[in-house]
């Protein structure tokens, strides 16, 4: 099965790369053997979107999008087979013998504006040893579809205080916080896997945003029963909120954490509405996290404003 699901992966190549503007392949094959080498050749601040294929493989490599590097898109064939890895973590020393931090230990850098990726694996190896971020994404308008987001704590770092982000059709897990920041962002028909025990979001939604995470129509699946919490306020003002979604087992009858601190009660949003499934119940949640409402209120165009993905 896996034999032939590779073919059939090999055979799809030739046509996705039709209209790439330029190819990455570890064989040689391509125009590049790595795929930050592909970015470094896109024209800085292009007015038209570049392509760029990368086949099959493992790239184990530290990857910058530079904020120069616009409307940039990365397509892979299928995200079991394109990988982009690396192992930093957040304790690990740098050349100078200084902890690396969160945002140090990232994968995977996207600054550029319009950034889009399908098909792709987002990983970081570095195992449970604490923060360690496979993709860091800061520019606005980024688009994620049929992708993957590996690691076990702060996974995907959703970093951009103006960023608007949409992931569609992909797979996330983690342990703890594993998707966390301060972007807008909309998760559509994703799968979230939880690992051991934690927290799915840690949102730290600025004061003046109206939108925080969505989760419409998403499957919540995990190893253990009451393990995670929905999630928890990184900053007093963060919003999330599940909608239509499939609750497994997996999340804890009460929902949602304070992150020690009662204060966050009063100024957190934490709301779902139209859930399913045996963790969906909410007899048992906290009060101050049960907010009414609408979904006329989190349509495309009422979270993102004048974003479209005509281009992308």
């Amino acid at each position: 099965m896996a034999i032939k699901l590779l073919l059939l992966v090999l055979l799809a190549i030739p046509t996705l790369g039709q209209d790439a503007d330029f190819v990455v392949a570890k064989d040689g094959s391509g125009d590049f053997l790595t795929v930050q080498e592909a970015i470094n050749a896109v024209p800085d601040f292009r007015k038209k979107r570049t392509i760029i294929l990368i086949k099959p493989g493992v790239y184990k490599e530290k990857i910058v999008l530079a904020e120069s590097k616009s409307q940039v898109t990365l397509l892979g064939a299928d995200p079991t087979v394109t990988i982009l890895t690396y192992d930093d973590y957040a304790t690990k020393p740098n050349r100078f013998g200084e902890e690396m931090g969160t945002t140090g230990s990232s994968s995977f850098y996207a600054f550029g504006e319009g950034f889009a990726a399908k098909n792709i694996t987002f990983q970081n190896t570095a195992g449970p040893v604490g923060q360690a971020v496979a993709i860091w994404v800061k520019g606005d308008k980024s688009y994620f579809e049929n992708c993957r987001f590996l690691g076990f704590q702060d996974t995907l770092y959703t970093y951009g205080k103006e960023s608007r982000q949409y992931y569609k059709n992909c797979y996330i897990e983690g342990t703890v916080d594993f998707i966390f920041g301060s972007s807008i962002a909309l998760f559509e028909n994703c799968e979230i896997f939880c690992k051991g025990k934690g927290y799915i979001t840690a949102a730290s939604t600025p004061q003046w945003r109206p939108y925080g995470y969505v989760f419409k129509n998403c499957i919540i699946k995990g190893e253990e029963k009451e393990s995670h919490y929905l999630g928890r306020p990184w900053r007093p003002y963060a919003r999330v909120v599940f909608l239509d979604s499939e609750l497994s087992e997996v999340i804890k009858p009460e929902g949602w954490d304070n992150w020690r601190n009662p204060e966050n009660e009063k100024t957190a949003f934490f709301a779902e509405l139209g859930n399913r499934g045996s963790g969906a119940k909410t007899d048992k949640r906290v009060a101050w996290a049960q907010k009414k409402l609408e979904k006329g209120d989190f349509e495309w165009n009422k979270i993102f404003g004048d974003w479209t993905l005509e281009n992308q």
